[in-house]
């Protein structure tokens, strides 16, 4: 029986790269580049890092300047503007309601990571959460997860992490958790479970209890 999830944010949780992707193009056209918002999403669902490392790159930018215009960007995305996926609220309360516990493990620094959960009322169904800010290394290097699972006191065969990417997978069952993938690109995923909507999560929880 799953009692516990370990969720990521960014496309997991909320939709936020919509918003993002325009944040970045609008950054490269202050500086007068541009990129699509389709190519600008496939680099940023890899990492924000490495998508500012290729447009450095590729367009020989100023690392400090596009900091800034990103840094004044991102700024501006409001928290209608990454709003909660279907079936988010509905999952964790269940989790709440077996007893089990709801944490994060995310790139997104802390401070954003709150005021999402403050924004929509999601504070109360989350034990904690591990963001950037606590410095362990990316996934999907599974540090954060360990350090999840032993801070959380949350058992390892009762816990499974949902993201959306690969490293999200990879990061979980390295860390020897069942694996959840959400999201329709999932060709080369190799999860334990790929799900399209959480009402499928929510379905296949309430299955093993």
């Amino acid at each position: 029986m799953f009692r516990n999830i370990i969720w990521d944010v960014d496309g997991t949780l909320f939709d936020t790269y919509p918003a993002i992707t325009q944040a970045i193009q609008a950054a490269l056209n202050d500086l007068g580049k541009d990129a699509s918002l389709a190519w600008i999403a496939e680099l940023a669902k890899q990492s924000l890092s490495h998508c500012a490392a290729v447009f450095i790159d590729k367009y020989q930018m100023d690392r400090g300047a596009l900091e800034q215009a990103l840094e004044k960007h991102f700024n501006r995305i409001t928290i209608e503007e990454s709003p909660l996926f279907p079936g988010v609220i509905h999952l964790c309360q269940h989790i709440c309601s077996i007893k089990g516990k709801n944490v994060i493990v995310t790139h997104r620094e802390r401070k954003s990571t709150l005021e999402l959960l403050a924004g929509y009322k999601l504070s109360g169904f989350f034990a904690g959460c591990i963001t950037r800010d606590d410095g362990y290394p990316r996934k999907p290097d599974p540090s954060a997860f360990e350090a999840a699972l032993d801070m959380y006191h949350l058992q390892r065969d009762e816990t499974l992490t949902v993201g959306d990417r690969q490293i999200d997978v990879q990061a979980g069952q390295a860390a020897g958790l069942f694996s959840c993938f959400y999201g329709v690109e999932a060709d080369s995923v190799k999860a334990d479970l790929v799900i399209n909507s959480f009402d499928e999560l929510y379905e296949y929880l309430v299955k093993t209890e």
